[in-house]
C-alpha cells in the first residue's frame, strides 16, 4: 500500500473543494485534493455568483477571467407568463456593484471550476482517488482510496458533495428532504432565442412553474431553469438526464419566448430538488465539512456554490491564522464552524421559503430579502473578530 504525507487533505474537486484548495494553497498552507473522477471537470450549467463570491474570487486573482467568462446582467426583468409583457424590472449591473462592493455574474459551470484548477499546480489535484473510509487520531487523519492507496494529513475536509463519506461519518445515515418541486435546466445558444437580450436576466412566473433564464459564456448562451411541482421518485441529483418532452408539456401555452427557448433546447437535465435539515455539528479535532457536504441547500436564493466559495476561504483564513501543531488546527476547525455553521443555516433555511414565492412577490422585496447575504464579506468578518471590532 503506497502512503503519501500531506497537511490538509481535500476530498472532492467541485467548486467548494478547489475554492478551498485554492486559497489555502494561496496561503502557503500545504494541501492535496483528491477527486473521484478519473478526470477533473464540473458538470452543470449555468450558476449565479452574488458579490459575497465575486468578491472573494477577485482576492483569488480570477478578476480578469471573470470579466471575460461571465456575464454582469443588467436587470432582472419579470415576465408574464402567457404573453412576455413586463410586469417589473429589476435593475442590477452598476447600481448592485456599487451597493455590494462587487458584481453580481451569471457563468457557466465549467468556466469557473476551469478557472479555480488553474490556480493550483497540477501536482495538487489526484483523480481516480475515491475516499471509501478514513481513520482519525489525535497526530491526524489517514484516507483510505477505493484504489488500495491511503494517505495520512494532518486535516481532512471533506467537500465531496451531498453524498459525502466524511458527512455520513460525522452525521450517521440521513434521509433527504424533498421539496416537492424538480428543475429542468439546460443550455441554449444566444442567436437561437434572438427575442431575449443576452445582458439580461428573464423570469416567468406562471400559475404551476417558474423560468429563470439568465446568459452565461460571455453571453453566447443562456442557462434556463423551470421549477415546478414534481411527485418524489426522481433520483437526487443535479445531473439526471429528463426527456425535452417533459420540458415542452411543462411549458406549454407559454410566451412566444419562452416557447423559441423550449424549440432551441437540446440535451434537458433535471434536478430534483432535495436538501437535508442543517447539522448541529461539522468538526470534529482533525476533520470538518464545506459546500454541500455541510449544508445541501436549495437553489432559489442561488447561493448553493457561493456559500461553499465562503466557507472555502473562511477555512483557509482560520487555518493560516492558528497556532501551529496539533491543537492550533482543532481550534482553526472549531472557529470555522463557529462562523460559518449559523449563517449557512440561515441561508440554507431562507432558500427553502424561496421556493415559495409566487408572483405576488414584489422582485425588489426578494432582492431586500437576500442583501444580507451579498452584503457579506466572510473574510473580512473574520479579520474584525480577531481585532476585537466585530461585535457579532
Amino acid at each position: 500500500m503506497m502512503t503519501t504525507t500531506t497537511t490538509i487533505a481535500v476530498t472532492g474537486a467541485g467548486i467548494g473543494g478547489l475554492a478551498a484548495a485554492a486559497a489555502l494553497h494561496r496561503r502557503g498552507i500545504d494541501v492535496h485534493v483528491y477527486e473521484r473522477g478519473d478526470t477533473l471537470r464540473e458538470q452543470g450549467v449555468g450558476m449565479h455568483l452574488g458579490p459575497n463570491g465575486t468578491r472573494l474570487l477577485h482576492r483569488l486573482g480570477l478578476a480578469g477571467e471573470l470579466e471575460r467568462a461571465a456575464v454582469r446582467p443588467e436587470a432582472l426583468e419579470v415576465r408574464a407568463f402567457h404573453d412576455g409583457s413586463l410586469v417589473t424590472r429589476q435593475e442590477m449591473g452598476t447600481a448592485w456593484e456599487r451597493a455590494f462592493g462587487a458584481p453580481y455574474l451569471t457563468v457557466h459551470r465549467g468556466d469557473l471550476h476551469r478557472m479555480l484548477a488553474s490556480l493550483l499546480p497540477a501536482a495538487r489535484v489526484h483523480t481516480g482517488r475515491e475516499l471509501v473510509a478514513y481513520e482519525e487520531t489525535r497526530k491526524g487523519v489517514t484516507l483510505r482510496f477505493a484504489d488500495g492507496t491511503a494517505t495520512r494529513a494532518s486535516a481532512l475536509v471533506g467537500a465531496d458533495g451531498v453524498h459525502s463519506v466524511v458527512r455520513r461519518s460525522l452525521a450517521g445515515d440521513e434521509q433527504p428532504l424533498y421539496s416537492g418541486n424538480s428543475a429542468l435546466r439546460g443550455l441554449v445558444d444566444a442567436a437561437d432565442v434572438p427575442g431575449l437580450d443576452p445582458t439580461q436576466m428573464y423570469m416567468f412566473a406562471g400559475p404551476t412553474a417558474r423560468v429563470l433564464v439568465y446568459p452565461v459564456s460571455g453571453g453566447r448562451q443562456f442557462t434556463y431553469v423551470v421549477v415546478a411541482p414534481a411527485p418524489e421518485g426522481h433520483a437526487e441529483s443535479w445531473t439526471s438526464a429528463a426527456e425535452h418532452a417533459d420540458l415542452s408539456v411543462a411549458l406549454d401555452g407559454w410566451a412566444p419566448q419562452v416557447r423559441r427557448l423550449v424549440g432551441a433546447a437540446r440535451d434537458v437535465r433535471r434536478w430534483a430538488l432535495y436538501d437535508r435539515a442543517p447539522l448541529r455539528r461539522w468538526s470534529t479535532a482533525r476533520t470538518t465539512l464545506l459546500g454541500d457536504a455541510a449544508h445541501p441547500m436549495l437553489p432559489h436564493h442561488g447561493q448553493g456554490a457561493n456559500q461553499a466559495i465562503e466557507d472555502g476561504v473562511a477555512l483557509a483564513v482560520c487555518l493560516a491564522e492558528a497556532a501551529p501543531g496539533g491543537d492550533g488546527i482543532t481550534a482553526a476547525l472549531a472557529r470555522y464552524e463557529a462562523v460559518r455553521r449559523p449563517h449557512t443555516t440561515r441561508v440554507q433555511l431562507g432558500s427553502r421559503d424561496g421556493g415559495g414565492r409566487g408572483p405576488g412577490k414584489g422582485v425588489r422585496d426578494q432582492a431586500a430579502d437576500v442583501s444580507w447575504i451579498l452584503s457579506h464579506d466572510v473574510e473580512q468578518s473574520l479579520h474584525d473578530e480577531m481585532s476585537g471590532d466585530n461585535a457579532a
